[in-house]
């Protein structure tokens, strides 16, 4: 287990229960609260697309990353996306169930879509809540802007909160299934808390909505 007061994992345990030699692989330096952190960034030496598909494409880099070690990276390039939280006058809010082939299930989220390169987050948001439940929104307000998958993608998340609701007929693409519910918001935490709601972004907006939106009302 690490170690947060010091710094550092415990020294291994051997079979004898004497303590054994910490491993300095396993030494964790931190910083002083206030050092400077370090703002030296990777140097691209060789990149290539490996894939070009409609939604994103793969890229492998070639870069000498800020501690000297030359690695190759294989990046998913994404436009980026939106995230919308409609919220009704009463503090209900709307999820839409849809099926998610690469997990194999149905699954709880918010309005959600891909931003087209020349579109702006909040068009891209408007278009997605029409698209997807048939609303239209008097007001849209930035919640928070995420990278869910750093590891490995370069997609960032604007998730926005949408209120002055007006219903209408949605326009889903052919291929989708959607299945939209309103719920309180306490419902939707709870779905959170039980671990029936799996989906990222929506745990992202909604806790963002409960405790810093909701809380200055």
């Amino acid at each position: 287990m690490y170690n947060q007061r010091r710094g550092r994992f415990p020294a291994r345990i051997s079979n004898a229960g004497a303590p054994a030699a910490v491993d300095a692989r396993y030494t964790v330096q931190t910083m002083p609260a206030g050092a400077e952190l370090p703002t030296k960034r990777a140097q691209i030496v060789k990149s290539e697309v490996l894939y070009q598909g409609k939604v994103f494409s793969l890229q492998r880099d070639t870069v000498i990353e800020p501690g000297g070690v030359q690695v190759e990276r294989d990046i998913i390039e994404h436009p980026g996306s939106v995230v919308v939280l409609p919220i009704f006058k009463d503090g209900r809010i709307l999820l839409i169930r849809q099926y998610r082939h690469s997990v194999g299930e149905f699954l709880w989220e918010l309005v959600a879509g891909r931003k087209e390169p020349d579109e702006s987050p909040a068009a891209a948001a408007r278009r997605e809540l029409i698209e997807e439940t048939g609303y239209t929104a008097a007001r849209l307000r930035k919640l928070m802007r995420i990278v869910p998958t750093p590891g490995f993608v370069n997609e960032w998340m604007w998730i926005f909160a949408a209120e002055g609701l007006t219903e209408g007929e949605a326009q889903p693409e052919e291929d989708e299934k959607i299945t939209p519910r309103i719920f309180t918001l306490k419902q939707a935490e709870k779905m959170i808390e039980r671990g029936t709601l799996h989906d990222a972004k929506s745990i992202c907006g909604i806790l963002y909505y409960a405790w810093f939106l909701r809380r200055t009302r």
